[in-house]
């Protein structure tokens, strides 16, 4: 019988079993055909490969990520992906939606077309995330229609605003909620509930949101798990409390691996969801488990049963791995064909213009001056308790802190005080909007750091310690159309140019890898203490992750799902 492929004596991942097993697999139009003893007496292959002291394991499947926070294209996030061993992923481009609302999303998915990398996309639902911040577009429930008759999508991506579900019975996310509830019943919708538990994480099931991706705890895993939630688990998640859980109790159906949120120099460096598997089998968890949980249950999650496994009429997605424990893979085959060899150069050749034209041009923001980083009040002469964003190591959460600041002659003298200045300008040109909040903990101590790299509503956010240096940071950030600008004593010492609706450069993974960490280093200099910073500092407008964020509009109690004064007076 003809085949065009047939791997010899391997070790075989066997999903349904969760167990490696010795044969051979032949494959036939780009599907697994046959895994079993049958060898070349039975199969005449147009190529062979010797397997003897390999493992042979499904294409890894992440179905809970963002490219944007790669900050490069699709073509460039595919070319650092199958490296890795990853041939499918389901993206949610909700960065794009904020800036660009659905053309954005259709942006995204057309330059994802003809990527090695099969990425299905899920619909962002929470553009904006909240009624608290001003974006450049929004995706409403017509658009999301649109979407799901291009049979281009396939679930509902993360729903963010949790406290509206159960505190807004109308609210835009309840009435999607319904309306996917009533039109497409079979639709997987994601979710983002950190920390909700007892009758508040139930009411959120409840109203359709059954998956959740947040910062577990072992208490909040056995609740989710008890109430029929599946759980997506990132490596911020994987404390041992959360990994020792996972591996004693038999929970293998009801979680996967997600990678979420990954820096472009951690790709290049690291590497992508092999890295969590690798860290999982680092940790205690049987490389059978770990492979199960970045394959065959994130596939079935969104019933996509044509992949996942090493299984006749599966897609031939598999990756050759010469180590087990350490995951070094030697090979990776997309579709029975060969995307990836680690004994051969691969040199990307990026393209540029991949977008609109006017997708190179979203920054509407004149260049601001010093005196955009003062703060006016109407409180009288006085020292006045005050809100901080108090900034933590090993969490994007921050916590809303108290304070003492002086007011004077109608100013907050912030330059005064123990904190930094951390101020959002609306930058669509839509209001004019500035908002602003004192930040302390472990962010920068002195200098300035401006972007347009700002979850999820992508506004200009500046964070300094004197008026100059933030000007001067965030006027490279507009004059560049978007990006990351480090500034200590009126000299830019870092500077990442986004020119792609302020959030995604065309350049290639290795020098964009280069420059995020010398991004990283930079702002670390400054003081930044964080295993994170980037993401860190980007999140610090993002007003459904608790407790104390900015946005354009002023400062945000996630909590309370509501806009808080800077002073209490």
């Amino acid at each position: 019988m003809k085949v065009d492929l047939l791997i010899q004596n391997v070790q075989v991942f066997n999903s349904y079993f969760k167990q490696f097993r010795k044969g051979n697999v032949a494959v036939l139009d780009g599907r697994f055909l046959y895994i079993g003893e049958r060898n070349a007496e039975t199969f005449e292959a147009s190529e062979i490969i010797d397997g003897p002291g390999r493992y042979m394991i499904p294409g890894l499947v992440d179905i809970h990520l963002h490219i944007e926070s790669t900050m490069v294209t699709p073509e460039t996030f595919s070319y650092g992906l199958i490296q890795n061993g990853v041939t499918t992923i389901v993206p949610e481009p909700h960065e794009m939606a904020n800036v660009f609302g659905i053309e954005g999303v259709k942006e995204m998915i057309r330059a994802s077309q003809d990527c090695v990398v099969d990425m299905k996309y899920a619909i962002p639902s929470s553009v904006p995330a909240t009624s608290m911040e001003t974006t450049g577009g929004s995706v409403e429930i017509a658009d999301m229609d649109e979407l799901l008759a291009s049979g281009d999508i396939v679930c509902m991506g993360e729903i963010m605003n949790y406290v509206d579900i159960i505190r807004d019975e109308n609210c835009k996310t309840n009435r999607i909620l319904e309306h996917i509830r009533k039109t497409y019943p079979k639709l997987v919708v994601e979710g983002h509930v950190p920390k909700l538990l007892d009758l508040d994480l139930h009411r959120v099931i409840y109203a359709g949101v059954d998956s959740d991706h947040t910062h577990q705890t072992a208490e909040g895993m056995e609740a989710r798990i008890a109430a029929g939630m599946f759980l997506e688990i990132q490596e911020k998640s994987m404390t041992e409390e959360v990994m020792d859980y996972l591996i004693r109790e038999d929970v293998s159906e009801h979680f996967c691996f997600v990678t979420d949120d990954v820096m472009t120099d951690s790709l290049y460096k690291r590497g992508h969801l092999n890295h969590i598997v690798k860290k999982a089998i680092g940790m205690g968890m049987p490389p059978e488990r770990a492979i199960y949980a970045s394959t065959f249950t994130p596939a079935r999650r969104m019933n996509m049963t044509d992949r996942g496994a090493i299984a006749p009429g599966k897609i031939a997605d598999f990756v050759l791995v010469s180590d087990l424990r350490e995951l070094v893979i030697e090979q990776v085959y997309k579709n029975g064909q060969k995307a990836f060899d680690a004994r051969e150069q691969y040199r990307q050749v990026a393209r540029t213009k991949q977008f609109p034209a006017h997708f190179y041009e979203s920054i509407k923001l004149s260049p601001l001056t010093e005196s955009d980083f003062q703060v006016t009040t109407d409180a009288p002469d006085n020292r006045y308790p005050c809100r901080v964003m108090l900034v933590q190591n090993g969490s994007t959460f921050t916590e809303d802190h108290r304070g003492i600041v002086e007011v004077r002659e109608g100013k907050v003298c912030w330059e005064e005080s123990p904190y930094g200045l951390i101020a959002v300008f609306e930058r669509y040109g839509k209001n004019g909007n500035r908002g602003y909040g004192l930040i302390s903990g472990d962010t920068i101590k002195r200098g300035a750091v401006a972007t347009s790299y700002s979850h999820d509503n992508h506004n200009l956010l500046v964070v300094g310690h004197n008026p100059h240096d933030m000007m001067v940071a965030a006027n490279e950030v507009i004059r560049n159309q978007g990006g990351f600008c480090v500034v200590e004593d009126g000299k830019v010492i870092a500077n990442l140019l986004l020119p792609v609706g302020g959030i995604l450069t065309e350049e290639p993974l290795e020098k964009t890898a280069k420059e995020v960490e010398k991004l990283r280093r930079a702002m670390e200099s400054l003081g930044y203490e964080h295993y994170n910073p980037i993401m860190s500092i980007s999140t610090h407008s993002l007003p459904v992750s608790p407790a104390l964020k900015l946005t354009d509009l002023g400062l945000i109690d996630v909590n309370a799902g509501k806009v808080v004064p800077l002073l209490l007076m």
